[in-house]
């Protein structure tokens, strides 16, 4: 007798293979962070489980759920932060994963209170800058709603003294999105340590977030 299919078994496996990627990336430590993804076509969403070390997770554990929190295959609980996932992928209609980390200097900037302008043309991969979202108790919907508000349309965002918190059309594009911009807040802060960095004009990144759409290898 065949084997049953998981629902929306290729998702949760890119939730757990993401998951381990960001703890051995050191974008988070420990079950800190969390990350989904969003099929539109069926109106489900796969979300890593709260409080289970990424080394552990199994695509079992991944939480299939719809957008108002129906969970429909599953049986851990789901990230404490779901409201914010959902929040996000009502507000941007073209994301379909989201990620958050509590990388280290992303996190510092956080908790200075601190936007990251364009420094470095890497901050592209957010738009013109990385914003900043105020602090809210996590797991709340007031975070949700801050999350919700702050986004524009941006590609990563700070949550004051907490994290970051980045989207993209799938998974591997969201996970770059927190790497390159944990890049960039790195020198940053390496920077205002030294000096006064040189910030990048409006022009210079409009043109750069324009190169970067046709930027990398294309299908045949």
């Amino acid at each position: 007798m065949a084997q049953e299919r998981m629902l929306m078994e290729k998702e949760r496996a890119l939730v757990v293979e993401f998951g381990m990627r960001m703890v051995q990336s050191g974008l988070t430590t420990g079950t800190g962070g969390n990350l989904s993804v969003f099929r539109r076509e069926s109106g489900l969403l796969a979300v890593s489980p709260s409080g289970i070390a990424y080394d552990r997770l199994s695509p079992g554990d991944v939480v299939v759920l719809t957008l108002d929190g129906e969970v429909v295959d599953g049986t851990r609980t789901p990230t404490s932060e779901l409201s914010f996932h959902q929040a996000l992928y009502r507000v941007r209609s073209e994301v379909g994963a989201v990620v958050h980390t509590h990388s280290p200097y992303a996190t510092t900037m956080a908790c200075l209170g601190w936007e990251i302008p364009p420094v470095h043309y890497l901050v592209g991969f957010s738009g013109k800058k990385v914003p900043l979202a105020p602090y809210a108790t996590f797991g709340t919907e007031r975070l949700a709603a801050g999350v919700a508000g702050a986004i524009g349309d941006y590609n990563a965002l700070l949550l004051a003294n907490h994290g970051l918190v980045t989207v993209g059309v799938d998974l591997p594009s969201a996970f770059a999105a927190a790497e390159e911009i944990e890049f960039v807040a790195r020198i940053y802060y390496q920077a205002r340590t030294v000096g006064t960095p040189q910030i990048l004009s409006d022009a210079e990144m409009a043109r750069v977030i324009e190169k970067f759409r046709t930027y990398g290898q294309k299908k045949a």
